[in-house]
């Protein structure tokens, strides 16, 4: 994957110099409020690991996000494939981001988010892109309704991933957008 930009960031794959700020967001307890765990610095290590060799074998997905004025690392957003949600075609793509709490309130997902749409649409040739969160997590779906994505409460469901030792975070929410409907909101912005 080539580097893509915007205004302030750069979306780029993992480097080594990365792995301090992966580990960091992957452990902190308010970062990882909706998810059941919390990963230790060799799991952390492992998970960037996993996640750059997919970015280099398809082209995309998790990717770093840095601020382009200082080279500063602040989260991750992407688009990776996903096939466990059960009210969806197994040949589906998600956006998602996390970023570090202190990098929380600048707009960053937002633009991430905004610029990874039309990468996906444009440059992969997606028809659609679907984003799906913890049925409460505010702060997440807000991001999904800034970029122009719609809720499909139709699509709710149960994460098969999340233990049954935390229901407070198994229902999740489901929002989506064609690349029709992103094109034409493009054309009338």
């Amino acid at each position: 994957m080539i580097p893509i930009e915007t205004d302030r960031l750069v979306i780029r794959n993992w480097e080594d110099r990365d792995r301090d700020l992966f580990y960091e967001i992957n452990s902190d307890d308010r970062v990882m409020a909706f998810f059941p765990f919390r990963r230790d610095r060799i799991q952390s290590d492992e998970m960037m690991d996993r996640i750059s060799a997919d970015i280099e074998g398809r082209g995309y997905g998790f990717t770093a996000i840095e601020l382009k004025h200082t080279g500063e690392t602040v989260g991750f957003a992407g688009l990776n494939p996903t096939n466990f949600v059960p009210t969806l075609p197994g040949d589906c793509v998600e956006i998602g981001w996390r970023l570090a709490h202190r990098h929380w309130g600048n707009g960053y997902a937002t633009e991430a988010a905004e610029r990874l749409l039309a990468f996906g649409f444009d440059d992969l040739g997606l028809s659609e892109i679907v984003s799906f969160a913890v049925w409460n997590n505010h702060a997440s779906t807000a991001v999904m309704r800034r970029i122009g994505m719609t809720a499909d409460p139709a699509g709710d469901f149960d994460h098969p991933h999340v233990p049954e030792t935390h229901p407070d975070l198994k229902r999740h929410v489901l929002y989506r957008i064609s690349a029709n409907i992103w094109r034409q909101t493009k054309k009338a912005g």
